[in-house]
C-alpha cells in the first residue's frame, strides 16, 4: 500500500476530474511515469497561467483524451518537478499532504510542502 508524505496510507486526490498517472484518483506512480505525478495539488488561476506559460496547458479541455481541463479549486496529481518549479517562481499551488505520495520528499523538502498545505477539503 502506498504511503503519503505524512507516513500514512495514501488518500485519494481527485475522482472528478479523475487524476493520477494510473487514472485511479490517487497520486500513485508506476512504470513509464517519467514525470513523477506525485503531488496532489489544489490548482489556482495563477498556477494554471504559470503552467501554461511553461508549456503545460492544464486548463484547456482535451475530450479526445478524457481530460476536461482544470479550473481553480480542482485537485490534480502534479509532476513533482513542476511543483518545485512553481515553488521557486512563487506560485506553487496548495498541497493536499494526505494525498501526496511519499516519494515526493526525495525531490522537495517536507517543510516546503507543509508550508503550502491545503487547509480545507475541496471535494
Amino acid at each position: 500500500m502506498a504511503r503519503n508524505v505524512l507516513g500514512t496510507a495514501l488518500a485519494d486526490c481527485s475522482r472528478d476530474p479523475l487524476t493520477g498517472w494510473l487514472r485511479d484518483g490517487c497520486c500513485n506512480t508506476g512504470p513509464g511515469d517519467t514525470g513523477l505525478h506525485l503531488v496532489c495539488v489544489r490548482v489556482t488561476d495563477a498556477f494554471l497561467a504559470f503552467s501554461r506559460a511553461h508549456g503545460n496547458d492544464l486548463s484547456t479541455p482535451h475530450p479526445e483524451f478524457g481530460f476536461p481541463g482544470l479550473k481553480a479549486g480542482d485537485q490534480w496529481c502534479l509532476c513533482v518537478l513542476r511543483w518545485k518549479e512553481a515553488l521557486e517562481a512563487g506560485c506553487a499551488p496548495q498541497v493536499v499532504l494526505e494525498a501526496t505520495h511519499m516519494s515526493t520528499i526525495e525531490f522537495v523538502d517536507l517543510a516546503d510542502l507543509q508550508a503550502h498545505a491545503a487547509t480545507t477539503d475541496a471535494s
